[in-house]
């Protein structure tokens, strides 16, 4: 049974089914909700195929599973396969999309079955991203996730969306016409279009250079790194709550994961050349981007600035080149997936109360809704790495992976995880303490049951990748004990 293309393209029996009901004339509030239903039973349905997945994937192999291979166009082929590190990566964009499905029950209302249909085909193309094993079909996937997210954000955004939309669009893009132009040259030198195959083809040290820049040109704004992160604050505080939750959760892990796939394996030697740089950069994004978010008077500005923080410890991680390194990057990912997402989640709860995410509005939460307040003090709580909970687990792996290779690099990011509890805790006072000033505020509401529902499982995920992280690191170890054995080897180390 073609297991992943059943996953990748199960979104789209969602899509026909919304347009069928989209072109039957109707627009009313019925074949609305009718439209809601179809996204969510799809996306859960995909969610059940991926643990399928995951329930029969095997630790120890090293190799691709589950590997679908058929011929495409001009000799190119069809292949898709998941290791230990991008199994788990379809679990959590399929985890993801129902929550942002549930998310946006009440909040969207204008042009509803379209806002679906964009999301159910960026689940198929970011799914599609992380099960690719030619490097053509990965372009595809990797760019054309692009368009329903710029979608998402320019037609359902708030009032600058449309700068928001482009700033986004142009940012991704103009990075990748030079990845492209990198494909080509590795196809028509090596002669093959397979990952497998490019992972195992030694290019020359000189072409590694130009290539790794290539790549690392899509893969720097992807994640997003300083200094090209300036795209990111400016999408999230415009796009729509759910929209923002899978910017965070799933689209920056793409840069990410386009290091692990193609960075380290296929351009060792440059990587290694390259790796001071990194680390320089990712210091500098530690450091400043949590000074910047401590400034912020948006809540959802300062938790964009947060992420752009985490995915230095990332890419900190990933060009460590050693096991606790990648570990701490990969676990990281997935953690920040989750609890980033609860608290992009946590301020559309507020926002769509009362409209305003401005940190000064608020203030005395506690008194009027308990419930939230502890949900939003987890996630806070997990932002900063508090121990128990996922967040932790991979900080102090990749600063140990850090440590090991550069040991100021470790000390310097070690001040940007003090900083993160700096901004926040205070963001946490601000709006959950204190007295409650505003009368606005008076008649605020508690989580409803839906609200509840959506985040229970990101509550128990978070608590229990805390607890258990060895969830995790038994599907990944053998991938990633594989790439660092094969990057040791590469560089002589």
């Amino acid at each position: 049974m073609p297991l992943l293309s059943l996953i990748t393209y199960a979104p789209l029996v969602g899509v026909l089914g919304i347009l069928a009901l989209r072109m039957g004339g109707k627009d009313d509030a019925k074949s609305a909700e009718t439209a809601r239903w179809i996204a969510l039973v799809t996306t859960l349905a995909t969610f059940a195929l991926s643990i399928v997945l995951v329930a029969q994937f095997n630790p120890n192999d090293a190799g691709f599973q589950f590997v679908e291979e058929a011929p495409w166009f001009m000799g190119l082929s069809y292949r898709m396969g998941v290791d230990g590190i991008s199994v788990l990566f379809v679990l959590l964009t399929a985890f993801l999309m129902p929550i942002c499905i549930a998310a946006s029950w009440k909040s969207i209302d204008k042009r509803v079955h379209e806002y679906l249909i964009a999301f159910l085909l960026l689940e198929t193309l970011v799914v599609g991203v992380f099960c690719a094993l030619d490097i053509v079909l990965f372009y595809v996937f990797f760019e054309f996730g692009l368009v329903p997210m710029f979608l998402i954000i320019g037609i359902w955004g708030g009032a600058r969306r449309v700068y928001a939309a482009f700033k986004f669009f142009l940012y991704t893009l103009l990075g990748s016409i030079l990845m492209l132009a990198a494909i080509l040259w590795m196809i028509g030198t090596s002669g093959t279009s397979s990952i497998p195959e490019l992972m195992t083809y030694h290019f020359t040290p000189q072409a590694q250079i130009w290539l790794w820049l290539a790549f690392f040109a899509s893969f720097a704004v992807k994640m997003p790194m300083w200094p090209v992160h300036t795209w990111l604050p400016d999408a999230h505080v415009e796009a729509p709550t759910a929209g923002s939750v899978i910017l965070a959760g799933i689209l920056l892990k793409m840069g990410g994961y386009g290091f692990l796939r193609f960075s380290l394996p296929m351009f060792p030697n440059a990587s290694d050349y390259f790796t001071p740089l990194v680390f320089a950069l990712s210091v500098i994004a530690v450091i400043y981007t949590s000074l910047v978010a401590f400034r912020q008077t948006d809540v959802k500005k300062l938790i964009a600035y947060s992420s752009v923080a985490h995915m230095g410890l990332v890419t900190m991680g990933i060009f460590s080149g050693n096991a606790e390194g990648e570990q701490g990057a990969i676990y990281q990912m997935l953690s920040h997936g989750v609890i980033s997402g609860a608290l992009f989640l946590c301020v559309g709860v507020i926002y769509d109360r009362m409209h305003t995410r401005e940190i000064k509005f608020y203030g005395g939460l506690v008194t009027r809704m308990p419930v939230y307040a502890a949900v939003f003090m987890l996630f806070t709580m997990g932002n900063v790495g508090l121990p128990g909970t996922s967040g932790f687990v991979g900080e102090i792996l990749s600063m140990t992976g850090a440590y090991q290779a550069s040991t100021w690099t470790a000390i310097l990011a070690a001040t940007g995880v003090i900083l993160s509890a700096v901004y926040m805790l205070t963001l946490y006072r601000a709006v959950v303490f204190g007295p409650m000033t505003n009368p606005k505020l008076e008649g605020i509401t508690d989580l409803d049951w839906r609200e509840v529902a959506i985040f229970a499982p990101l509550i128990i995920s978070t608590l229990y990748m805390g607890i258990q992280p060895n969830s995790v690191f038994n599907l990944t170890q053998t991938s990633v004990d594989q790439l660092v054995r094969v990057y040791q080897a590469a560089i002589g180390g």
